[in-house]
């Protein structure tokens, strides 16, 4: 049994066999958090443990399979499915990894899905991480919108299409990958192409652009906002300007995909407060041609959303009767 010390919670009462209970992990390069959830969403247990990254995808897969399988038999429930939100870009048909960055070793090739269903003895079903970050988001309560863009501002920037209620992956499953979206300055991207939108809208982009502009060192985009709301003008201009650019890059996505709300989410979307303003203002001049409002949202699920989208993935896929 996993302890507590490794971050599991498995709340009181749970103990009773639970039917139609699912499993969802988020695998990122440095934790993979879980939850076990019920037929009705409730959540039955969560915990994380180290991702073992720099091991190879088999000590991933045995790291996010025995936190589920701890997670499971401490809740008392049998698993009828899981899903997995994945760092990477995913065959989601067959759950592979297609590609991933360098952190993750061993991982470009991996056949996740199988190889977890192989450990688990339940269907499982594997998306992109931020393509089950926006399930998560859209199946939230109070969301009613069954088309909505996804923006996820972290390390990079990443995006995601949710079209009718379903997540829209396109031919080569790069819908929605708004963060590669160019005109936005004349910076290098981490892609080696130019002027993209994560030149401005990453927490790594605002801490370069807060350097640049000030000359004073910034750890992160986390310590730029802190600047930013004890009166730095050279953290205000950065957030200003990345806010900016996330407004007209969903003002664009909304104008050619008529999609009425876009979610943000991220590490640095806890900066919501300093992104807000220039959003709202770029709004007002910028709006998409429809005339029909766009909402721009900050996201409500916090570190959950992708385990939850996961789940939301396992249920359409494997037992579409238990969709939310």
């Amino acid at each position: 049994m996993i302890g507590q010390e490794q971050g599991i919670t498995v709340p009181a009462g749970t103990r009773a066999p639970v039917p139609g209970a699912v499993a969802g992990i988020d695998i990122g390069g440095t934790k993979i958090s879980a939850l076990v959830v019920d037929a009705e969403g409730r959540v039955l247990a969560r915990g994380h443990v180290p991702a073992p990254a720099s091991v190879g995808g088999a000590a991933m897969a045995d790291a996010a399979a025995d936190l589920v399988s701890s997670l499971a038999d401490d809740a008392g429930v049998a698993l009828a499915a899981a899903g997995v939100g994945a760092a990477g870009v995913i065959d989601h048909e067959t759950g592979t990894i297609r590609a991933a960055s360098a952190t993750f070793v061993g991982w470009t090739g991996f056949p996740l899905g199988a190889e977890l269903e192989r450990r688990l003895g339940v269907p499982v079903r594997v998306e992109n991480d931020v393509n089950a970050f926006l399930l998560g988001e859209a199946a939230a309560p109070g969301r009613s919108e069954r088309d909505v863009l996804g923006v996820m501002l972290g390390t990079g920037v990443g995006g995601a299409l949710v079209i009718d209620g379903e997540l829209h992956h396109g031919p080569h499953g790069a819908a929605g990958e708004i963060g590669h979206t160019p005109g936005y300055s004349e910076l290098v991207c981490t892609c080696g192409q130019t002027g993209h939108l994560e030149t401005l809208a990453s927490g790594t982009s605002i801490a370069l652009r807060y350097t640049e502009r000030s000359g004073r060192e910034a750890r992160d985009a986390r310590e730029v906002a802190d600047r930013a709301r004890a009166g730095d003008p050279d953290a205000l201009a950065v957030f200003t300007a990345a806010g900016r650019a996330v407004a007209l890059a969903c003002a664009s996505a909304a104008t050619l995909l008529d999609v009425p709300c876009a979610i943000v989410g991220g590490g640095v979307s806890a900066a919501w407060d300093l992104l807000a303003p220039a959003i709202e203002d770029t709004l007002r001049t910028d709006s998409p041609v429809s005339g029909i409002p766009l909402r721009i949202v900050p996201a409500v699920l916090g570190g959950d959303a992708v385990a939850l989208g996961a789940i939301e993935t396992a249920r359409r896929a494997v037992h579409p009767a238990l969709a939310r």
